[in-house]
């Protein structure tokens, strides 16, 4: 096994110094085959793809925001909902995803008494 690292480091350095080299040419040069440098060649991209994948929108689009397919602020504008009612479907549909269940039930219920006091 050590000695497949260091012919996938030999072939990473390759394809950093000299990226015009072919895959038949990789192997030749370093006794392997083709089928391995095209494996080696395949993880670096994967793994350069990877660190430039672009990170998740904490301030606009988090990820429990869109949990479900659809932005819970999307819902609540299509159904033309008020700021009350708007903040229960916003904790409720949340509530699993943040890591305080309880709390953000009790927050969706506060709303609704409010709502209901309204009515």
């Amino acid at each position: 096994m050590t000695n497949e690292k260091t012919v996938a480091d030999k072939i990473k350095k390759l394809i950093e110094d000299q990226p015009d080299l072919g895959a038949g040419q990789i192997a030749k040069m370093l006794n392997t085959s083709a089928a391995y440098v095209y494996h080696t060649k395949r993880n670096l991209l994967k793994k350069q793809i990877e660190m430039i994948k672009p990170e998740a929108d904490l301030v606009n689009h988090p990820p429990h925001y869109k949990a479900g397919g659809i932005e819970t602020i999307d819902f609540i504008e299509a159904k033309k909902l008020n700021y009350n009612l708007g903040n229960v479907v916003k904790y409720i549909t949340r509530a699993d995803l943040k890591g305080n269940r309880k709390q953000d039930l009790e927050k969706a219920l506060w709303y609704l008494k409010r709502e209901l006091s309204r009515a």
